[in-house]
Order: C-alpha cells, then structure tokens, then sequence
C-alpha cells in the first residue's frame, strides 16, 4: 500500500465530516448508496426520477408499509412498496425541475427510525437503482472507497489528458487524423430522417437528421424547428440510449444560438462509441437550458 493511499485513506477517516445522510460506492454496479446516521437531524438527499421511469429503493433494513409518506402520491403511476423495497414511476404529469418530497419509516423502531428523500423530476434520466443503509460503515468498506477514488481521478486525468490533446490538435481533418479518431473508413454519415420517430404532436420538430461515425464515436446532426411556444429553446443536455438500455457517453451538445419560435437551427450531439458500441438503434433526447420541453427521436442508426 503505497504512502500516499495510507495518507488519504488517514484523512478520509479522521477528517472528513459526517453528515446525516451519506453517499458511498455501492455495492451494485450503477447504483448509488446513501448510509443513513444513527444521530443527528437527517438533510435529505436528492434522487433523480423521470416520467415513465422506474426508479427502485433497495434498504437494509424491512419497511414500516403503512409509515410511507409520498407528496404528491396520485401524480405516480406506480408506488410499489415491498418488504424492503420502493418501487416509483412517476406519471407523465410530473413536471421537470419538480420536487417531491418521500418519507419512509422502519419497521425494527431502531435509529434512525425514518428517512426523508427529495424526488427531482428530471426530464430524460432516473436513477434506476439506489441503496439505502442504516449500517456503519467498516474500515473495508473506506478502503474500497479510496480504491474506487483512486480509479475515479486516474480516469478523470486521462479525460483532462484527452482534452488537452484536442485543444492542441489542428482543425479539420488534420486535427482528426492526429488524435487517431480516423481508419481507412474515413467519417461516414448518413441521413436518417425518414427512418426516425419522432413524438407526435411535439413543439420541437426535426426537419432533418443526420448521423455520423469515425473511428472513436458517433454524431448526430438535427436540425430543430420550433413550431409554436413563447420562448426560444436552448438544448442544455443530451442522452443517446440504446436498446438494451445502455447509454453512450455524450462528449459535447453544441448549438450556435438559442432556436427564436417559427425558425430553425443546427444542433450536434456527439458521443464516444466504438464501431461495436455503435451498432443497433437508439434514442436521442434533448432537454431545454431552463423549462419542461423535450425533443425525443426514436430508432436513429448509425453507418
């Protein structure tokens, strides 16, 4: 064990403040843990929920069913409460940016005795899987954290690497050819918007749609028109989802300006995929910098 993870590991034991409600590396790949205090007021934590989507809460500890307090229960179109577990899909009458707030009570009486959580709608992601423990934590459980720290900031000095590398690298294709993002294939598009789905009746319609792959990720080219509405629409995130439920890391949205109602403009989303990763149908969504509207396109391929 090298100097320096015993340092880190020293100040994350006698230094680090314990608030009521902590979050920790779960046990569960793609799931988050919450530790809950025994003492001291609890702050709730916030958890992602999105229309039509499930999001599931897996405790330690059996679950006081009738203790369940949800606001705002009838706008979810599921609330399943198991044994030890919480099952919640919001309606498609929940708004994005909304909050609701989620009390749960504990059948065995012991410290903490109840939780409070904060549901926040988010327009297009739900956190699928969350793990709630009322447990202490044990010196292995430190460990595997400074591990899983440790390999969080070598991938995130290797993101810093390679965006240093494209700020430095010429435009064009030069640029592309010198950060090896091109095979003998070159960058291959092709236009996708007959084949695509969009949502019927939407504010936000594509005109055209395009993708693109290269050696090291996928692009997809739209042009949006917003057809009515009292605002222009600015794209502030982007999600690439496959069919098997598997997202690919969007890299970059990029928009010249905001969209000014009756007008049309140019937006990309590009994403890291290898030629496997790329393969099959996805789903695109876009959400605005500041309000509910969404653009969802279903079925786009790429070359």
């Amino acid at each position: 064990m090298s100097s320096s993870f015993v340092v880190l590991l020293g100040f994350l034991l006698a230094n680090a403040p314990a608030p009521a409600q902590e979050e920790f590396t779960s046990t569960v790949p793609g799931a988050r843990r919450i530790e809950l205090a025994p003492d001291a007021t609890p702050l709730p934590s916030e958890i992602a929920v999105s229309p039509g989507l499930s999001s599931g809460l897996y405790f330690d500890s059996d679950l006081l069913r009738e203790g369940i307090e949800l606001e705002g229960r009838e706008r979810f179109s599921l609330v399943d409460v198991g044994q030890a577990t919480l099952r919640l899909v919001p309606s498609s009458r929940v708004t994005p940016g909304e909050t609701f707030r989620l009390v749960v009570r504990f059948r065995d009486g012991a410290a903490p005795v109840s939780a409070s959580f904060l549901l926040r709608v988010h327009p297009a992601k739900a956190e699928p899987l969350v793990e709630i423990y009322r447990a202490r934590r044990t010196l292995e459980t430190y460990q595997q954290e400074v591990r899983e720290t440790h390999a969080k900031l070598l991938s995130c000095q290797g993101e810093n690497a390679r965006l240093s590398a494209e700020h430095d690298a010429p435009a064009g294709l030069t640029g592309l050819i010198s950060m090896g993002a091109l095979d003998e294939s070159g960058v291959v598009g092709r236009v996708v918007t007959r084949d695509v789905a969009q949502t019927a009746g939407s504010v936000i319609e594509a005109t055209l749609v395009r993708s693109f792959r290269s050696k090291k990720g996928v692009a997809v080219e739209l042009v949006l028109l917003v057809n009515s509405g009292t605002r222009p629409w600015l794209a502030k995130g982007a999600l690439l989802r496959g069919k098997a439920g598997s997202d690919l890391k969007v890299l970059s949205v990029w928009q010249g300006q905001p969209i000014p109602v009756g007008a049309a403009q140019l937006i990309v989303v590009e994403a890291e995929a290898t030629t496997t990763a790329a393969q099959g149908t996805f789903t695109l969504k876009l959400w605005e910098e500041d309000g509910p509207r969404t653009v969802t396109i279903s079925n786009v391929t790429f070359p």
